[in-house]
């Protein structure tokens, strides 16, 4: 069993900077590569990031490369999303999630999920 939580979401005006964290619990963090996806108000859920295990290997949504940067920690069992140069956009609930199997962009391959962490941003 993996528990996920996250947090540091908040309200941030446009422009401004989150830094979002999810702590993870049971298996072997290390092992596994995480991503991260929103979901905005009557949208559907959507990739933002993923890093693989190693860490050596990072992936975007082009609507936030260049300005969103996921790290990890493996000796912390923690992953972070650093969201920088924010947008209205942006707002949506936030979720970690670890990879079990599959294409790092698909929530199907995802197989433990946070509770999420509210992100807005306002204009």
């Amino acid at each position: 069993q993996v528990h996920l939580v996250e947090s540091g979401g908040g309200l941030v005006q446009a422009g401004g900077s989150l830094k979002l964290t999810c702590a993870a619990s049971g298996r072997t963090f290390s092992t596994y590569s995480m991503g991260w996806f929103r979901q905005a108000p009557g949208k559907e859920r959507e990739f933002v990031s993923a890093i693989l295990w190693s860490g050596g290997s990072t992936y975007y949504a082009d609507s936030v490369k260049t300005r969103f940067t996921i790290s990890r920690d493996n000796a912390k069992s923690t992953v972070y999303l650093q969201m920088n140069s924010l947008k209205p956009e942006d707002t949506a609930v936030y979720y970690c999630a670890q990879l079990y199997s599959g294409p790092y962009y698909s929530q199907a391959s995802y197989g433990y999920w946070g509770q999420g962490t509210q992100v807005t941003v306002s204009s």
